[in-house]
């Protein structure tokens, strides 16, 4: 739990209370040390200036002659909160001057306004906050206009995909499903007709889109889920496996808490390295990442998706014997 859900948390507790609350129930309900609920209660107390009164061995609670009329000043937004508003933000910005800036002003407006109430009313700063896009690619915007209108009209697809592997150029008849916008970039989930089933299309590589009079054909959302995100990465599919990698103890402080898939499983090694099982199809996904490490990861199982890592770690160390 992160110290702002924490602190509305210990409120609602402490507005709550007819009597005082032991710190051990506070520990169990905030889900946090000793130490972490007497800071919180001191940053209640002494920040947000809250009636707390009380002390380690009677409990805790709010003053009844005030508890009633005290309310949380305005609060800072979560990471993953401010991130969504300026993203959205940024997003807007870079719409300006189009046919859309308009009627996106209001919207702008708004995030603007929430960001100040969240602010406690003082004016953000927020050229003093980056959201930096990484690695994102050119995208015909024509192309990108028909994949989603054909997207939410259910409508049949055509169009001409250049694989990003092979840079084999075929030509796609499908039914869209989703738009999905994964690592800064679009992709397409559709059911292709020729192939009789479902298929990621980056929208980066598709050309020539048109939209069919027939409608398309709908997916359950749970086969969707089930073929599209039960196994690692993008081109996911059914799963193959599980592969097992093993990080330095070094490269442990950072894994440790990543997500890399919502049925990974983790866990620290007596000598420090982390462990991490997780479900996979195509392994070039998890290949590259995996690669990102260098020398502080190491596939471990299974042995085919080792081997593949050992190729390519040849081959790139080939590219320096020259």
């Amino acid at each position: 739990m992160e110290r702002i859900e924490r602190i509305h948390a210990l409120h609602r507790i402490l507005t709550a209370a007819r009597y005082p609350v032991t710190v051990q129930r506070l520990q169990e309900d905030l889900e946090c040390s000793r130490a972490t609920v007497y800071r919180d209660l001191a940053y209640l107390r002494d920040y947000l200036m809250a009636p707390v009164v009380g002390n380690g061995e009677a409990g805790f609670r709010y003053d009844s002659s005030e508890g009633d009329r005290f309310e949380l000043p305005g609060l800072w937004l979560s990471s993953e909160e401010l991130h969504s508003l300026l993203a959205a933000q940024q997003l807007l910005l870079r719409s300006g001057g189009g046919v859309l800036s308009n009627a996106l002003a209001p919207l702008q407006h708004r995030i603007e306004k929430l960001l100040d109430e969240h602010a406690g009313g003082r004016r953000v700063p927020v050229e003093r906050v980056r959201v930096i896009p990484h690695r994102t690619r050119r995208l015909d915007e024509t192309a990108f206009r028909t994949v989603a209108t054909a997207v939410l009209d259910r409508k049949a697809l055509s169009f001409e995909y250049r694989a990003r592997s092979t840079d084999e150029r075929t030509r796609r008849n499908v039914s869209p499903q989703r738009l999905t916008h994964y690592r800064e970039n679009w992709y397409l989930d559709a059911w292709d007709h020729e192939r009789d089933a479902l298929r990621s299309f980056s929208v980066d590589r598709i050309s020539g889109a048109r939209i069919g009079e027939t409608e398309a054909r709908d997916v359950p959302d749970e086969e969707l889920d089930r073929h599209l995100a039960s196994s690692y990465g993008i081109f996911s599919g059914t799963p193959k496996g599980w592969a097992t990698i093993v990080f330095s103890a070094k490269a442990a402080r950072w894994v440790a808490d990543e997500h890399w898939h919502s049925q990974q499983q983790g866990r620290f090694l007596p000598d420090g390295r982390y462990e991490l099982k997780l479900p996979y199809s195509a392994g070039r996904e998890l290949l590259m990442d995996v690669m990102h490490y260098g020398s502080e990861a190491e596939i471990v199982e299974p042995t085919v998706l080792r081997e593949q890592a050992k190729s390519m770690l040849s081959l790139a160390l080939a590219n320096y014997d020259r």
